[in-house]
């Protein structure tokens, strides 16, 4: 996936590299890194543009990126300086520094350039202060708990009839891409409001060219991932134009509901003047990141639960006998409520268990908005600010024995130092969309394991990070009907 140029010989490849920099970035490059005065963090930027994105994309392809931040921590210290996704980055780790990239006003939340030019300029991440709280305020509208309880019946039913299509009948299936899959149509339906058909199919093609390029170099040349995904972006902005302009008549013509779905409902939001709360292309930035952040974070914790639950037996059967339960004090074919979610308690502490030891997000992301100090070190203003969520998710000074899969840890509500569990972030800029993702899991969970037995077919259970965790093969399952159940 980040293969930046795949079509080139090496030489090739090095060619138009040198040729590009030396002309366009160079220049750039040399100002934003010059020499000061002041005590900068110790490290390298390496070559210009590049620096240590190569090196560090490859450590997270072969699973072994904690170490490779460990080591550049053992040999710099807790604070250090690199170049990585087109910018001048400061590395900082554990708990008070999250704590920092959370809270602290001389921060704004920044994704790398790719993902910016990707997801656009206006979506949530990007903005801070005044902004930051309308569009938030906007997302969470439809995305709050009181709305979204009359999301879990309509959700239950969408995800029955993907498990009907996908694995009645079948032995085999290839876990991740039906997670993805199944992800894609729920953000489909509850998101943008697409309905299956050809445009759902073709914006599912689109979709997956634009998660290739948001954790790339971003040189956008066309045989680039980072170029095919600005491509890709641009086609599905004109379908969610599109998609705008005919939900924007169906209100007008009282034929649809502002909660029907998140694009509806950021389209019918008014300020007291009556003039819309948000832009044409505030609603298709902030679309657009919905659809991907949702999409990536929850397939990926389905996927190593799915994982978790073919080989730790005693989990498993703990699971199942809350969600067979639960079954069965429903009528044939009744649809799951928010109040039955309520009763998941030990499912959902195995999948924030499952988060803490395999968050789907590596990186957090900031951008110095003025120079500061931090730990003694000068910190330029214009700078990335990274941290690492397993920094402080495999402290065993926060979380005892880190290494050890243990769900009591949440079950028992055991308290957890702020800012040392960030799988949904952190502050006030905490991830909006957590609630309907674990409403999206708690569903899928329970479909599955009321329905269904499995195992995994190889006995090689490794990933990598393409940014986001990543099987080989897929995680291959061998599946059993359970025969007491019918498919609903």
């Amino acid at each position: 996936m980040f293969m930046l140029m795949e079509k080139l010989s090496l030489v090739e490849m090095v060619s138009v590299v040198c040729i590009f920099m030396f002309m366009f970035i160079l220049p750039l490059y040399l100002l934003l890194t010059k020499k000061s005065s002041k005590r900068v963090p110790p490290g390298s930027f390496g070559l210009p543009i590049i620096g240590q994105s190569l090196s560090l994309l490859g450590a997270m392809r072969q699973n072994t990126a904690e170490a490779w931040l460990k080591e550049r921590s053992s040999k710099y210290g807790p604070v250090s300086k690199m170049h990585i996704f087109g910018a001048p980055t400061v590395f900082i780790h554990g708990q008070a520094a999250s704590k920092f990239l959370y809270t602290s006003d001389v921060l704004s939340s920044q994704n790398p350039s790719s993902s910016k030019r990707i997801y656009g300029k206006r979506y949530i991440f990007e903005l801070s202060g005044n902004e930051h709280k309308r569009i938030r305020g906007a997302l969470v509208s439809f995305l709050k708990p009181d709305v979204l309880k009359q999301t879990v019946g309509k959700m239950d039913e969408e995800i029955r009839s993907q498990i009907r299509m996908q694995w009645r009948g079948k032995q085999n299936i290839s876990v991740m891409p039906f997670m993805k899959t199944l992800t894609f149509n729920i953000m489909s339906s509850f998101i943008i409001g697409i309905e299956q058909g050809s445009r759902r199919e073709r914006l599912k093609q689109l979709f997956y060219r634009i998660v290739e390029g948001v954790l790339t170099v971003p040189i956008n040349f066309p045989f680039t991932s980072f170029s095919r995904s600005i491509k890709a972006r641009a086609k599905i902005r004109a379908i969610t134009l599109e998609l705008i302009h005919e939900k924007r008549a169906a209100l007008e013509q009282l034929q649809a509901s502002p909660q029907q779905d998140l694009l509806t409902c950021l389209i019918a939001l008014r300020k007291q003047d009556n003039s819309p709360m948000l832009s044409d292309e505030e609603i298709v930035d902030n679309a657009i990141f919905t659809m991907v952040a949702g999409h990536d974070t929850t397939s990926v914790l389905l996927t190593f639960l799915i994982k978790l639950l073919a080989s730790d037996a005693s989990i498993h059967a703990s699971i199942v006998q809350e969600q067979e339960e639960i079954a069965k004090s429903k009528s044939p074919g009744e649809l799951l409520t928010w109040d039955d979610l309520l009763r998941m308690k030990y499912t959902w502490s195995v999948a924030m268990e499952t988060l803490r030891m395999y968050p789907p997000a590596f990186f957090t992301f900031r951008k110095a908005v003025k120079d500061f100090e931090y730990e003694g070190f000068h910190i330029p203003k214009g700078w990335q600010v990274m941290g690492a969520t397993f920094t402080a998710h495999m402290n065993d000074s926060i979380f005892p024995n880190a290494s050890e899969f243990d769900p009591a840890r949440f079950e028992k509500q055991v308290s957890i130092p702020p800012y040392s569990f960030n799988a949904f972030g952190g502050g006030y800029r905490i991830c909006p969309g957590n609630e309907f993702a674990k409403i999206e899991t708690l569903v899928t969970i329970h479909n599955l394991v009321t329905q269904f037995t499995w195992k995994v077919s190889s006995p090689d259970m490794a990933f990598s990070r393409d940014p986001m965790p990543s099987f080989k093969n897929g995680l291959e399952i061998l599946i059993e009907p359970k025969i007491s159940t019918k498919f609903k």
